[in-house]
């Protein structure tokens, strides 16, 4: 027999006795039962089998060492237990629709209608926001001005006849009243001060005539300066058309005519299309924080308007706030 040593090792190594034919015996395929195993058929698991639980007790070494941190705030969860038996608490986004679009449009669609007003100068279509229970209602003034008919359809389908109670033609605003309404859902007033820039909103209205239509977006700008026209003649324009305005010096969708008025506004990307004018502007707390008033709208290649490219407008809710009085006085009308 022949000494060998390992290849490359140092003069003087110990010898690896090599064995005759040149070759190791093959590795038993299983390992021999330890020496006090009964006897008896072996039950050892093929290696195949017990791969994958050495592997998976590999990755969790591993992601024990890399991530500690996991690792202790899942032993907190489950108060330092080895078990999760014990449950993790909810959040309240995970027991509430509150703060949703979903949730909003189901507390808040209920206190938005849709006004149907029939003046000699035509018809108009709109939206409106109940703000008590017997059926008093926010609008635009351009919704309703010069009519001579107003009617009023609910949520829910019910129709009622309705009054102007007062006008503010220098702030866009409406207060119309039903006839013998009661016990109706009337939306909660916000606090448009608060509002800021990247707010989310939802637009709810009856855009085309499609009552309780939602959208949503967000507040994209504070304090725009729009100018609409008063409309003192009475509703004359194609509900299908968007409300003609001013922005920046430049008029958008008609002319806007010589009686105008300039009011602050927020803007939305919220999308907004005509019939939305006088319907409500909402914060994620289901609080009404604008009046839908004004869109811009390009012209198409036919003359006609196209619908929402992303910018609407609101009055700021505050506004509707401070001038409720005069509106139940009779307003300028």
């Amino acid at each position: 027999m022949t000494d060998h040593y390992r290849h490359g090792g140092p003069e003087g190594q110990e010898p690896i006795q090599q064995p005759v034919g040149g070759a190791y015996p093959p590795p038993p395929p299983y390992a021999p039962a330890p020496p006090h195993a009964p006897a008896g058929p072996a039950h050892a698991a093929p290696a195949r089998a017990r791969r994958p639980v050495a592997l998976l007790v590999a990755v969790a070494l591993a992601a024990a060492a890399i991530g500690g941190g996991a690792a202790t705030a899942v032993q907190q969860l489950t108060n330092g237990q080895g078990t999760s038996s014990a449950g993790v608490s909810g959040t309240g986004i995970a027991q509430s629709s509150k703060g949703t679009v979903a949730g909003v449009a189901q507390a808040v669609t209920p206190s938005i209608v849709e006004i149907s007003a029939t003046g000699s100068g035509g018809k108009s279509t709109g939206s409106g926001v109940i703000i008590t229970g017997d059926g008093e209602i926010v609008t635009n003034n351009h919704v309703i001005a010069g009519a001579s008919s107003v009617k009023v359809r609910l949520s829910d389908g019910t129709t009622y006849d309705a009054k102007v109670v007062g006008t503010d033609p220098g702030k866009d605003l409406a207060l119309i009243k039903l006839n013998g309404a009661k016990g109706l859902k009337a939306a909660t007033l916000g606090d448009s001060s608060k509002v800021r820039v990247g707010d989310q909103v939802v637009a709810i209205g009856s855009p085309e005539g499609l009552t309780g239509t939602v959208t949503s977006g967000i507040v994209s700008a504070l304090d725009r300066d729009v100018t609409v026209s008063k409309d003192e003649g009475g509703p004359r324009q194609d509900p299908r058309q968007g409300w003609p305005f001013e922005f920046g010096g430049q008029q958008f969708n008609g002319d806007t005519g010589d009686s105008k008025t300039t009011y602050k506004a927020l803007q939305t990307d919220a999308s907004l299309n005509p019939g939305n004018s006088g319907g409500a502007l909402i914060n994620m707390n289901g609080e009404i924080i604008g009046i839908n008033s004004a869109m811009y709208s390009p012209s198409s290649s036919g003359g006609s308007n196209a619908g929402s490219v992303g910018l609407g407008f609101a009055i700021p809710v505050d506004t509707v706030k401070a001038d409720l009085a005069g509106l139940r006085s009779g307003g300028d009308r």
